[in-house]
């Protein structure tokens, strides 16, 4: 009895299946009190309100983190004590932590270990990961990179090592514009993405002449993996089509 409670918890915390209408609420709900925890974000003042969503998305967070850890054994292939001992290092378990860390001092402030970390609230903002746990579309994208993980890692070592050649290159042709080699890879960082914020530029005309040989190379570079991870997706989704099919 307890074991097949425990089991259905662990179907309706996971990402809804199209037939568990139960599950899909969960997911819905969790996506609406993630939102909520994070309008305060936007505001300069404290106000009143906020007091009582931090309550109650905190707590909401808390029984979320909890149902998870009770569940844990669900997770991993091999059921054991292990698995709970492990889920608190897994990435999203972290995630979880540290998202509900800033604001326990709202339950109760006699959590003076926990003040420090009301610094720290950006913390808060990796509630926008959580979002994440709940998006079949994000687990898609997750998939795709995986499959696509080897021409991508091709042209992240392309990228890496245009940007160093092209730092090295310019940090000798304009040794008066750029002060330091950290100057330059950023340069040289910005070219290859075409953003071009004007803060650090060349001057001279072999400097200009490299910026505009590396801005057409970036251009390349930039298009080769938003090309690859559209195909990677084109084709999971067929393959999606073809299981609902």
């Amino acid at each position: 009895m307890v074991r097949d409670m425990r089991k259905r918890l662990y179907e309706i915390v996971e990402v809804a299946h199209e037939s568990d209408h139960l599950s899909y609420a969960y997911d819905l709900l969790m996506m609406v009190v993630i939102v909520v925890s994070l309008i305060p974000l936007a505001f300069k003042e404290h106000l009143p309100l906020f007091h009582y969503t931090d309550v109650f998305t905190t707590i909401v967070f808390i029984l979320d983190y909890l149902l998870r850890w009770m569940t844990a054994d669900y997770r991993f292939e091999k059921r054991s004590w292990w698995s709970f001992a492990k889920y608190p290092f897994t990435m999203w378990a972290i995630i979880d932590l540290l998202s509900i860390l800033p604001t326990l001092t709202v339950l109760n402030s006699s959590l003076k270990l926990f003040r420090c970390l009301r610094m720290f609230q950006a913390f808060r903002v990796l509630r926008v990961f959580k979002a994440f746990r709940y998006s079949r579309s994000f687990f898609i994208v997750v998939k795709v990179i995986k499959n696509s993980s080897e021409p991508l890692q091709a042209v992240c070592t392309l990228a890496i090592g245009y940007i160093l050649l092209s730092a090295l290159v310019v940090f000798n042709v304009e040794g008066d514009t750029f002060k330091t080699f950290f100057d330059a890879v950023y340069w040289a960082t910005v070219s290859l993405t075409t953003v071009g914020y004007g803060d650090i530029y060349p001057v001279t005309m072999a400097g200009r002449i490299i910026t505009m040989f590396s801005s057409f190379f970036g251009i390349a570079v930039v298009a080769l993996p938003a090309g690859i991870i559209t195909a990677g997706y084109m084709d999971a989704i067929n393959d999606l089509k073809k299981e609902h099919e």
